[in-house]
């Protein structure tokens, strides 16, 4: 089974989609890790990010992976704590908005999506990633709620959610068959107490 599980940034999905999966016994797929772990690779090698063939090319020859503890590598590098640095934040979005970076990384998380019973989270899981998934939930919460969550947790980078919602839209679209769940008042039990109801309603089906 995959559960995908979209949403704006600050909305709980990566919270959410650790818990949930742990919960389930499921593996996690956090796709950000993905587009910050190619970030970092280019950084390492000081490539020009805006160049997105060979973006492409290194995300192709050097894909991503995840340990059975949910470390991430690249290049046979351990990158799980190196990807969560300020640089690493300001650079991504260049990296990920690269359409031809964004089809290999997609094409690799299908794969690692079809190896089954997996919680997927991003922004596009539902749509293109994953359109099949058995259960599939959209994230939301009010605007300031999610700036105080991401300065709560990333104390380095600001919280500049509208230019960050903006940058997001033409790629934000729930599935038409996504549940929305609205994060602001909830706690993140409660909320992954909902999605897993509908994944043993789905399983029971």
């Amino acid at each position: 089974m995959i559960v995908a599980i979209d949403g704006p940034a600050g909305a709980g999905k990566s919270t959410v989609a650790r818990a949930l999966a742990e919960r389930l016994g499921f593996r996690y797929l956090d796709t950000g890790a993905m587009y910050r772990a190619i970030t970092w690779l280019g950084m390492q090698r000081g490539m020009d990010l805006s160049a997105a063939d060979e973006l492409a090319t290194v995300a192709r020859t050097e894909p991503v992976t995840f340990d059975d503890e949910g470390r991430v590598w690249i290049a046979g590098t351990d990158v799980t704590s190196s990807i969560r640095g300020t640089r690493i934040d300001r650079m991504v979005p260049v990296v990920a908005a690269h359409p031809a970076v964004r089809e290999v990384m997609r094409e690799r998380q299908r794969q690692l999506g079809q190896e089954g019973d997996v919680v997927i989270e991003g922004r596009d899981i539902g749509t293109v990633v994953a359109p099949n998934a058995e259960v599939k939930v959209y994230l939301v919460a009010d605007r300031g709620e999610r700036a105080k969550r991401r300065m709560a947790e990333r104390p380095g980078i600001g919280a500049d959610l509208r230019a960050r919602d903006e940058k997001d839209a033409a790629r934000m679209q729930p599935a038409e068959d996504a549940t929305e769940i609205d994060t602001t008042n909830l706690e993140v039990e409660q909320v992954v107490e909902q999605i897993e109801q509908m994944v043993r309603a789905r399983t029971a089906a």
